[in-house]
C-alpha cells in the first residue's frame, strides 16, 4: 500500500525546508495586503466624511469632533498605513514596527468611529488584529528568510 504522504514520484528529496518560516512570510505579506486594504478604505471613507457624503449614519454623536474631523483623521491614517504596507513589502526592519503602530492607532480610531458606520468599523478592526498578529509573530523572520533565499540561490 502506498504512503498517502509521499509526494508524487515517491521521492523525498528537497523537502528539507522550514515550513514555519515559509508560512510566516506568507502571513507577513498577507498583513501588508490587509494593511493596504485598510488604508484604501480609510482614505475613501475619510474623503467621503470630509465631503459630508450621505453614506454615514446621520446625527451620530462622537467622543469629540464631528464627521469632518474624523474624516481628516482617517485620511491621514490611511496614507500612513499605505506607507507602512509598502515598507513591509520592501522588507525594511522598521516597517514591521511602523505597521504595528499604524494598525494599533487604526484600531483605536475605528473604536471611536463606530457611531458613524458600525459594521465597517468592526470589520476594519478585525483586519487590524490580523495585521498585528502577523507582524509580531512572523515579521522578525523576514530578514533571515531573505538571507536564506539569497544563500540558496548562489
Amino acid at each position: 500500500m502506498t504512503d498517502i504522504y509521499t509526494p508524487v514520484g515517491g521521492a523525498r528529496q528537497g523537502l528539507d525546508y522550514d515550513y514555519d518560516d515559509a508560512h510566516g512570510q506568507g502571513l507577513v505579506t498577507f498583513a501588508g495586503v490587509m494593511l493596504l486594504i485598510a488604508a484604501t478604505l480609510n482614505v475613501l471613507y475619510g474623503i467621503a466624511a470630509i465631503d459630508k457624503a450621505n453614506f454615514f449614519v446621520n446625527n451620530a454623536r462622537y467622543v469629540f469632533g464631528d464627521l469632518n474631523t474624523w474624516g481628516w483623521f482617517l485620511l491621514g491614517l490611511g496614507i500612513l498605513q499605505a506607507s507602512a504596507a509598502f515598507a513591509i513589502w520592501r522588507g525594511a526592519s522598521w516597517g514591521r514596527w511602523f505597521g504595528v503602530a499604524a494598525a494599533s492607532v487604526n484600531m483605536i480610531l475605528q473604536m471611536l468611529w463606530i457611531p458613524s458606520y458600525p459594521v465597517l468599523a468592526m470589520t476594519i478592526l478585525a483586519l487590524d488584529v490580523i495585521v498585528i498578529y502577523g507582524l509580531l509573530a512572523y515579521g522578525g523572520n523576514r530578514k533571515r528568510h531573505r538571507a536564506q533565499q539569497a544563500a540558496g540561490a548562489s
